[in-house]
């Protein structure tokens, strides 16, 4: 049993790696983000370095389809009814929905009445994350080669209803209301974001279904799915005309999604020959990060974005501000090694924990009796 989790763990580390590089890229474009002058924004590094950081949340989002889809399945194979498997995956919704609030509330706290307490409803990826779990968690009723084509063609009804649900007018219904669902470039709406949550539930399905021999196989067609995404996608959105009568490329094209797609498939096929075959079983701090994206997520927003170094915001340069990313990133792999160890020894907490156990396991030391 051991042995083959083990296996399984070697087999998949590739989805770490994608995880990992796409948590790099986000740190990378936040820095810039956050601390670069703002009469150097118009410049090419920071172009570049917001362009390569949009891809990050839909990476995060395809790869929490992923791990759904792997929750599923192995609910279907305990014997749990549809109903179980469902409520399984909303429990997952739950979670996230929790982890939302209590983020959005420390940034609020930690910001010390300098954030508007309207900041504590803003829509940001894990409230994408756990509106689109409990959308999609009714797939959980089928079995898994049956998912790999219901998911696939949810996450294309949401990707092609997003420039519809933009040009619905909405002004009857609450702003904070309608950021969960309406396309917009400031939050996470489920509209069109929560189309990578199905892809991804899709693909990861794949991945149950196909033996360890056939990955190889598998990564070659998603490279070319991929390739055949990007410039299919790319192809019908540079026509001159559209069936959409709003549609903007950057906030809520399905042509977006799916150039998206095709790239995070290219990412995800890199990442196995990356992890397969050239650094198999050596140490990697992009598989490191990946596997404690969430905490890095977490402390890398409140150190950014939050007052720790508010005195050098919007006022670095460019070599700067790359040097001010590669403390960051430093500091984030600090902070995922501390958590879960170094090369087989264990992590900051549990060697607390340890201590914490070892101080209340020891006798008190009593005074010697008559």
């Amino acid at each position: 049993m051991g042995k083959s989790s083990g296996k399984s763990g070697q087999r998949l580390a590739f989805l770490d790696w994608t995880r990992g590089f796409a948590a790099l890229i986000m740190l990378q474009g936040h820095v810039f983000h956050s601390f670069t002058h703002k009469d150097l924004r118009g410049g090419g590094p920071y172009n570049i370095s917001q362009f390569c950081g949009g891809l990050t949340p839909a990476v995060f989002l395809f790869l929490t389809g992923v791990t759904l889809s792997f929750l599923m399945d192995s609910s279907g194979k305990k014997g749990l009814t549809a109903w179980q498997r469902t409520w399984a995956a909303m429990r997952r919704s739950g979670f996230l929905l929790a982890m939302a609030f209590l983020f959005r509330f420390q940034m609020w706290a930690f910001a010390f009445g300098q954030s508007p307490w309207t900041d504590l409803f803003k829509v940001d990826i894990l409230n994408a994350m756990g509106l689109g779990i409990i959308v999609l968690a009714p797939l959980a009723v089928f079995d898994t080669r049956d998912r790999v084509r219901f998911a696939a063609i949810s996450g294309a009804v949401i990707a092609c209803a997003s420039p519809v649900i933009s040009g619905i007018n909405w002004s009857w219904l609450n702003p904070h209301l309608t950021a969960w669902f309406v396309p917009n470039p400031n939050f996470f709406a489920f509209f069109p974001w929560a189309a990578f949550i199905a892809f991804g539930l899709s693909a990861g399905s794949v991945l149950r279904l196909v033996e360890d021999a056939d990955m190889h196989r598998v990564m070659q067609w998603a490279c070319l799915l991929g390739l055949g995404l990007i410039f299919g996608a790319q192809y019908f959105s540079n026509l001159p005309y559209s069936v959409y009568s709003n549609s903007d490329f950057w906030v809520n094209s399905p042509g977006l999604v799916l150039i998206k797609v095709g790239v995070i498939l290219l990412l995800g096929s890199f990442a196995f020959l990356w992890t397969r075959h050239m650094n198999p079983a050596g140490w990697s701090f992009v598989r490191q990060i990946g596997t404690t994206s969430l905490l890095v997520y977490w402390v890398h927003t409140e150190l950014v974005y939050g007052r720790w170094f508010g005195v050098w915001k919007e006022s670095l340069t460019v070599p700067q501000t790359v040097a001010m990313a590669l403390f960051i990133i430093t500091l984030m792999i600090g902070l995922s090694v501390a958590r879960t160890g170094w090369k087989g020894n264990p992590g900051l907490s549990v060697i607390l924990r340890q201590q914490w156990t070892s101080w209340r396991a020891d006798p008190v030391n009593q005074p010697a009796g008559d």
